[in-house]
């Protein structure tokens, strides 16, 4: 970040040569325009969703199986641990819980997210019930 900003001043401000910022840093006159383009460098960004071999076959009966799940009580629903063991009698699955247990734990997170209530919604409840709520961690 600080070499970011660093080159940015001296292309920017100070007008030195792109030619020369390459020589001096030894980096890509590429790079050098998107350091000017963006006041941040960006953060990794993949491009394509990485495979699941051994899981994949197998996202529709877990996704099936946590979408039932949502409707039964909380005490009847499936632990990530159970899911698996399911997988793995039902439909031969050979591939590992914590696989299972990392991909439950992604969707649990993408629901959360897109379940929190807006920032306007608290500013619209009374201060009492807003003190007697529970907001989970993931609303943030």
């Amino acid at each position: 970040m600080k070499e970011w900003t660093e080159i940015r001043r001296k292309v920017l401000v100070e007008k030195v040569p792109i030619r020369q910022i390459c020589h001096d840093y030894d980096i890509s006159h590429h790079t050098v325009q998107k350091m000017i383009e963006l006041s941040e460098p960006p953060g990794y960004q993949c491009s394509v969703e990485r495979p699941r071999p051994k899981l994949g076959p197998f996202l529709g009966v877990i996704d099936q199986i946590l979408a039932d799940d949502r409707d039964a009580p909380v005490k009847q629903r499936h632990s990530a641990k159970r899911i698996f063991e399911r997988l793995r009698d039902e439909h031969d699955d050979d591939g590992s819980e914590s696989h299972v247990r990392r991909y439950v734990a992604e969707v649990a997170i993408a629901t959360a997210r897109s379940s929190c209530p807006s920032p306007n919604h608290r500013a619209r409840r009374s201060s009492t019930s807003a003190r007697r709520s529970w907001r989970s961690p993931e609303c943030g």
